[in-house]
């Protein structure tokens, strides 16, 4: 039986902050078209952006009596493909029925005359998110940090076992094959990303290519599953009561978004570099080590690889990838954050892990 934790002290509750210069929006634009979608909304909104994130902008529209996000794509997006609003909200609102952790979803607009761009608005969750560490007042001993461990894990198993076909989300992905074009499609990417100070990745790609499995599973994947994607009740801090960002869920096999979730999973015995990869509450004493998440979820889901570190080393090597492609347009002067500068370092570290993982499995 799942422990309850004590209400904390004034937790803090996931919050927006001012909109950043050159990313304002036409409120009283999308006022007026959302109140037409919803003839119950009064008042006009505030309107506030929250700051986590480097893909969509995400805007906060605080009504007397309603209280709504707002998802939008970068300005300047010219593949409609990688920041498509329409899907995003589409899988949410197909899967709300059988995931109810689901945000509500309340319009699309496809209509470039309301702001120039498709976007769409759903209900605010009200909760707690935890980022790189546990929301200010939120303390949980170790036997409810576990406890909240377990229950974003079951969250993963329970959106696995969604029946896909139910919810009317089968021509989602492209069928068989998900782990080789994975491996393929992140390989390319990564040549295609690569800069003249980082490793090629090639013993590890080349590793991947012939210890690719068969599919083990076809399910609905979330594909960015991580702690500051899940919103805690501010209640009872161990139970997720939301989960947020759709915008990579398709479907595959889930065994790849395991292995891809943690890739993230930063343990408190890890290395230095590592450790400055972290950016959820991995390490706190209570959490499960990656290699308990993989056994629970195994031993609840019933599937039986192979061999795990397949998936292991992929979601190492995916990750690399994605901070490869962040640091190729600092490298090329096409971002000039500073908190970029060193990403090179980071990637030359996974490439590094994913070789030691590679000869460990081996013995």
């Amino acid at each position: 039986m799942a422990t309850h934790a004590p209400k904390p002290p004034s937790p803090a509750h996931d919050a927006s902050g001012s909109v950043r210069s050159g990313e304002e929006l036409d409120a009283a634009a999308v006022d007026r078209w959302l109140k037409q979608q919803v003839s119950t909304l009064e008042g006009l909104p505030t309107v506030t952006q929250y700051s986590g994130g480097a893909s969509n902008w995400t805007y906060r529209l605080k009504y007397p009596k309603r209280d709504l996000i707002l998802r939008r794509p970068p300005a300047g997006t010219k593949a409609k493909s990688a920041h498509d609003m329409a899907r995003e909200y589409r899988v949410q609102k197909a899967l709300k029925p059988a995931y109810p952790r689901v945000p509500e979803m309340v319009a699309l607009c496809q209509d470039p005359a309301v702001i120039g761009c498709d976007f769409y608005v759903m209900e605010r969750i009200d909760g707690l998110i935890p980022r790189a560490n546990m929301p200010k007042g939120m303390n949980l001993d170790r036997t409810h940090t576990r406890q909240l461990c377990v229950n974003v894990v079951d969250k993963l198993l329970e959106l696995h076992a969604v029946d896909a076909a139910k919810v009317g989300l089968t021509t989602l992905g492209k069928g068989p094959g998900y782990p080789r074009r994975q491996v393929e499609g992140w390989s390319d990417r990564y040549e295609k990303a690569r800069t003249w100070n980082v490793p090629s990745f090639r013993y590890v790609r080349d590793w991947l290519q012939e210890h690719i499995p068969q599919d083990i599973a076809t399910c609905v994947i979330h594909n960015d599953w991580r702690f500051d994607n899940v919103v805690l009740d501010p209640e009872d801090p161990t139970q997720v009561i939301g989960v947020l960002d759709w915008e990579m869920a398709t479907l595959g096999d889930p065994l790849m978004d395991l292995g891809s979730a943690l890739a993230y999973w930063v343990q408190a015995d890890d290395d230095f570099f590592f450790r400055a990869t972290r950016r959820q509450p991995t390490h706190v004493p209570g959490m499960l080590t990656r290699q308990e998440v993989v056994d629970y979820y195994l031993q609840r889901s019933g599937l039986k690889p192979d061999d795990w570190t397949f998936y292991e080393v992929f979601g190492i090597f995916r990750l690399a990838g994605i901070i490869q492609q962040i640091y190729y347009r600092y490298h090329h002067k096409q971002t000039r954050n500073p908190a970029f500068k060193n990403f090179w370092s980071l990637v030359t570290y996974f490439d590094w892990r994913c070789r030691r993982i590679i000869r460990k499995g081996k013995r």
